[in-house]
């Protein structure tokens, strides 16, 4: 089994920053891809960043220059750093582990998402 805790979420006003930390843990043999994506009230599930083991990112056209994602691999954590926040980008944060177990099965695990409200 697989775990995944989010954390780091919260109140911050416009132009503030916030770091999101993901942590998997469990039956891991290695992970693949990581990201974040988010979901504002009453809209999809959107992308936001993703970074693959190797270390080679993708971020949504939104988030670039604003939005830093990077990776622990030897703590199974992915990280997001968001600079300069617009209130657009109010939604719940969700990251995403493409695991390989210790069963040499290929799963894909969520978070159970972290709350971000840039407001004044």
């Amino acid at each position: 089994q697989v775990q995944v805790v989010e954390s780091g979420g919260g109140l911050v006003q416009p132009g503030g920053s916030l770091k999101l930390s993901c942590t998997a843990s469990g039956n891991i043999l290695q992970i693949n891809l990581m990201g974040w994506y988010r979901q504002a009230p009453g809209k999809q599930r959107d992308l936001v960043a993703t970074m693959t083991r190797a270390g080679s990112s993708n971020y949504a056209d939104s988030v670039k220059g604003r939005f830093t994602i990077s990776r622990d691999n030897a703590k199974n954590t992915v990280y997001l750093q968001m600079d300069s926040l617009k209130p657009e980008d109010t939604a719940v944060y969700y990251c995403r582990h493409d695991v390989v177990t210790t069963g040499f099965n290929y799963a894909q695990f969520w978070g159970q998402g972290t709350l971000v409200t840039v407001s004044s």
